[in-house]
């Protein structure tokens, strides 16, 4: 039995275990097997259009009966500065010579959308069960809507000081996101990196903070770290580095081989694939240039130039340019069927339950 069954009963699932919302390296079939598996199915929305989140939703909606859980990325938005762009193409310039493109060449500004209006309305006309934020909340009126529609809201805090906040201001579900977790860090009354707390101090402080049912993300990757969460307090975890090398996720060939070789002192904090903070492992670009590099333009835009970047090289079978975020327990990650994984996850924690227990 789980010991604490209160998310169990809030999203519908067989499992507290959320599929992490990964933008760039999965798609509906992930979440559909996370779903099958008995977990919350989660897709990421914050690179894709709104069309293309009303697809996926609805391709999720005709295997699986789980919840979904729709993920937005909730910063302001920041004008490109020609200037710092300038700065950073320079900095680039030898990657693109080597390459043999033109640094000089127009580029797509990079598509990283905050949530607005239309996926408010997608939102409004699909109906997910939830609705997950990083970055904060949206604005209220937004947020009024979202909540109008029927969806539990839950927002990702890296501090006790951001979870009582997104409580105050009407989130349903507090993620503590601890330092160990993949991507990008969910920072949003803070941008001091070196004062994140890690996941094992952050989250019984968020449970004592809030009254709120909290999730525990960072770090978590097998049936004792989902027995730890909940011993911490957690009602439910979000995993999503151990699933990168499920067969259901899109990580490309090479990309594979990088996380399947990577160990436990790995991954960096990096600000160069984005212009925010994320932990992932280390790619030429970031080795060379950061992990932390000041000239960085602000997120999205650093992610600008290295787009003509990251496609010649993975045409020559490379990950020098390519977003390899991922958390501090890659290492634990396994290649095999996500809804196996799922459960897997889900047989041993409850195993260590038992056992502690007594039974």
């Amino acid at each position: 039995m789980w010991p604490d069954r209160r998310l169990i009963d809030l999203f519908k699932s067989e499992f507290p275990i959320v599929l992490a919302p990964m933008a760039g390296v999965m798609d509906a079939q992930l979440a559909i097997a996370v779903g099958e598996g008995g977990g919350v199915a989660s897709l990421p929305c914050a690179m894709i259009s709104a069309e293309k989140a009303r697809e996926q939703v609805q391709v999720v909606r005709q295997r699986v009966k789980s919840s979904i859980n729709l993920n937005f990325f909730t910063h302001t938005p920041v004008d490109a500065d020609p200037a710092r762009e300038a700065v950073w193409r320079k900095r680039l310039a030898p990657y693109f010579r080597e390459l043999g493109l033109d640094p000089d060449a127009p580029i797509n500004a990079a598509n990283r959308a905050p949530f607005d209006a239309a996926f408010c309305a997608v939102v409004e006309e699909l109906k997910p069960e939830i609705v997950s934020f990083h970055f904060g909340l949206p604005e209220p009126k937004l947020l009024q809507r979202v909540k109008a529609a029927g969806a539990i809201v839950m927002s990702s805090a890296t501090t006790v000081r951001e979870a009582i906040w997104l409580e105050e201001n009407g989130a349903d579900v507090i993620i503590a996101q601890g330092a160990e977790a993949g991507g990008h860090r969910g920072m949003f009354l803070t941008d001091v990196i070196a004062e994140q707390p890690g996941t094992f101090a952050l989250v019984p402080q968020v449970v004592d903070a809030v009254k709120v049912p909290v999730i525990a993300a960072g770090g978590i990757a097998d049936g004792r770290g989902i027995a730890a969460a909940f011993a911490l307090g957690a009602a439910g975890v979000q995993i999503g580095t151990a699933y990168l090398r499920c067969p259901e996720s899109t990580v490309g060939p090479a990309a594979r081989v990088a996380l399947a070789q990577a160990k436990d002192d790995t991954t960096v904090i990096t600000n160069v694939m984005t212009g925010r903070p994320a932990r992932g492992v280390p790619n030429r670009v970031m080795r060379e240039i950061g992990p932390i590099a000041a000239e960085a333009p602000s997120f999205p835009h650093a992610a600008t130039a290295l787009g003509p970047l990251k496609t010649a090289a993975e045409k020559q079978g490379k990950v020098d340019f390519t977003n390899l975020w991922a958390g501090q327990a890659v290492r634990m990650g396994r290649e095999m069927p996500a809804a196996e994984l799922t459960r897997a996850l889900a047989g041993a924690a409850l195993a260590r339950f038992s056992a502690l227990a007594g039974g």
